[in-house]
């Protein structure tokens, strides 16, 4: 692969240089009233563009066909519908656009080239084409603003609850905490300050001080309840980094200094998830490869590779050091029972520290 990638940049780079000798000798055109560009150079062109018309469309369609199942499974949240709503809208416009400009741009590059038995004909100005091809795009393009800001308040509207779930996710080179608000659904005061507290207990920084802490529970897992609101409380201990959990459509970065925030309701847990027909396809694939890869390993001694098996994830999505890309953490969606079972059996910040 990085022979090829290698071979590829020398020869753009090849191209381009020899791109630049051409510019260069035709800025060295003695100015006379000679024409550079020949009526066959005006058909070849033509021509080519023509056929470049034809490619991108083939090269489009082979890629949707190829790597359509790259892309996302159904939301697991509920605003994640309207998320995905408006991004298959904005895609369908885009692609609409540039296949018809696009198809214009090649044809009449095409149909009006240069030709020996052709003369152009000076059109100056149409006010009516004008204003046609000027308040359509208008239209458009504020009626898809007006709808991403109506769909952005709606998400962004977070309406806290007595039954809401308040989890804080801290970031830190280059893992993820969670803490849970505890019996309260308050979470405690919490610093940097305080990291080093109780012989590297104190995870988070919570303030022993503040009565609200006490019960907090910080663990390495996420854990959620299918069907009930979770409020995120964001922070960062060192640099800037991102909450990316891309099945329930949610982002929001983490900054230090500061305490950034959203909520989602998960509508499927880990389980129905990996029912879906379209994830189960995907880790068929994924285990296909690690099958084959762990051949290799196995005939060199080495351990196989453990088979997949889909989980939520949390990722950071901004690069935010060497380790970056290994910046995860698992995120597990259940019943409300299971999750209450599950969270009784953690240890609370008070019993953390005795």
């Amino acid at each position: 692969m990085t022979a090829l990638l290698t071979i590829t940049i020398l020869v753009l780079i090849a191209i381009a240089i020899w791109q630049m000798t051409k510019i260069f000798q035709l800025t060295q055109v003695a100015r006379e009233n000679s024409q550079v560009a020949t009526y066959k150079d005006n058909d070849l062109q033509g021509k080519l563009m023509y056929v470049f018309l034809i490619f991108i469309y083939l090269i489009t369609i082979y890629s949707f066909w190829a790597w359509g199942d790259v892309l996302l499974p159904e939301s697991a949240s509920e605003h994640g519908v309207e998320y995905d709503r408006l991004m298959w809208i904005s895609f369908a416009l885009i692609f609409f656009v540039q296949t018809v400009t696009q198809a214009l741009l090649h044809y009449f590059s095409y149909k009006y080239r240069g030709l020996e038995d052709t003369k152009a004909l000076f059109y100056a100005d149409n006010d009516r084409l004008e204003f046609i091809w000027t308040i359509i795009p208008v239209i458009v393009l504020a009626g898809l603003i007006l709808y991403g800001l109506y769909t952005w308040t709606n998400i962004m509207n977070i309406e806290e609850d007595d039954d809401s779930l308040v989890v804080e996710l801290y970031a830190q080179q280059f893992n993820w905490k969670a803490r849970y608000a505890g019996q309260d659904n308050v979470l405690g005061d919490a610093n940097v300050r305080f990291l080093q507290d109780y012989d590297g207990k104190n995870l988070v920084g919570i303030d022993s001080s503040d009565p609200n802490g006490q019960d907090d529970i910080v663990v390495q897992e996420l854990h959620l309840p299918v069907g009930r609101q979770v409020i995120f409380k964001m922070r960062s201990q060192d640099v800037l980094h991102s909450a990316y959990m891309p099945h329930f459509r949610a982002q929001m970065n983490c900054v230090p200094g500061m305490i950034t925030e959203f909520a989602f309701v998960p509508t499927k847990t880990t389980q129905e998830m990996r029912m879906f027909p379209e994830v189960a396809a995907k880790v068929q694939r994924i285990n296909k490869i690690r099958h084959q890869n762990s051949q290799e390993l196995i005939a060199n001694g080495e351990e196989p590779l453990e088979a997949y098996q889909f989980d939520f994830l949390l990722l950071c999505n901004k690069i935010c050091g060497a380790s970056h890309y290994n910046m995860q953490m698992k995120i597990i969606v259940e019943s409300e029972e299971d999750f209450n079972k599950w969270l009784a059996q953690q240890a609370t910040f008070a019993e953390v520290i005795q």
